[in-house]
């Protein structure tokens, strides 16, 4: 069946356009460098044209609060009204573990104004919600870093694989829509810091994570539930420790293979 990726060249989209197409399915792989635009609407017809199920993996280009709202509940608009018209029969779309309970953030705001487009839109529907990815870690650090301290919560979370989320993503695509939420978690509950904690030392990086109860995530501070799923999510395969030993590798293979033949 035709699938259209919206988002599809970003690091979830690549892996599940890559995954569905193994399986025979004609892929779409939509953004606005291949001419599909939900901001503006532009290419989303043709695109859309013969499409039973949309993925929606699209994500703002800044986070500013307003910026990001406008960006989804526009984006959503056009999306929509387009698979309205195509007679799209299943809308599947990635959003976050917690964003209901997070209010003070701008960005989860705008996550829980996307959701309620979707089910309102008429369009049968199943919504990811998945928790925090394991390749983030870095930008988080690095974006709590102040004169050589990473400063995060002690809140407890449980990040998953971008591997595990393509793959439901995907499968969840192939099957009837669930008109409801998946919850998607990694198989480690571990605390915000700790996580820093445990990358930073692989990485031989000196900065100290100071654990920090009022330190922001995403504009809001955390408690041990905000970013945990409720009862009987999926779990993805993936532990921190493997993702991490292969994350390593990589940089050390692609490391090697820049260095000059002598």
């Amino acid at each position: 069946m035709k699938i259209v990726v919206i988002g599809g060249t970003g690091l979830i989209g690549r892996k599940v356009v890559s995954n569905l197409r193994e399986k025979g399915h004609e892929l779409v792989a939509a953004a606005p460098n291949t001419g599909v635009n939900t901001l503006t609407g532009e290419g989303l017809a043709p695109a859309l044209a013969g499409a039973e199920v949309v993925i929606d993996l699209a994500n703002a280009p800044s986070f500013a609060d307003d910026a990001v709202m406008a960006f989804f509940k526009t984006s959503g608009d056009h999306l929509l009204a387009a698979e309205a018209a195509a007679g799209v029969r299943h809308h599947v779309a990635l959003s976050v573990v917690g964003a209901d309970r997070l209010p003070d953030s701008g960005y989860l705001r705008a996550k829980v104004v996307q959701e309620n487009l979707i089910k309102a839109s008429g369009i049968p529907y199943t919504i990811i919600r998945s928790t925090q990815f394991f390749e983030f870690i870095p930008g988080i650090v690095q974006a709590s870093t102040d004169d050589g301290q990473v400063r995060l919560s002690p809140a407890h979370l449980q990040p998953v694989s971008s591997d595990d989320v393509a793959a439901l993503v995907a499968r969840t695509a192939t099957m009837a829509p669930r008109n409801g939420i998946i919850e998607l978690a990694g198989p480690e509950r571990i605390s915000l810091d700790d996580l820093a904690r445990r990358y930073l030392a692989a990485k031989h990086d000196p900065r100290k994570v100071v654990a920090d109860v009022h330190a922001r995530y995403f504009g809001t501070e955390l408690n041990d539930k905000s970013l945990t799923p409720g009862d009987h999510p999926q779990i993805g395969s993936t532990s921190f420790a493997d993702w991490l030993g292969r994350s390593l590798a990589g940089v050390a293979a692609s490391a090697r293979a820049q260095q000059p033949i002598t």
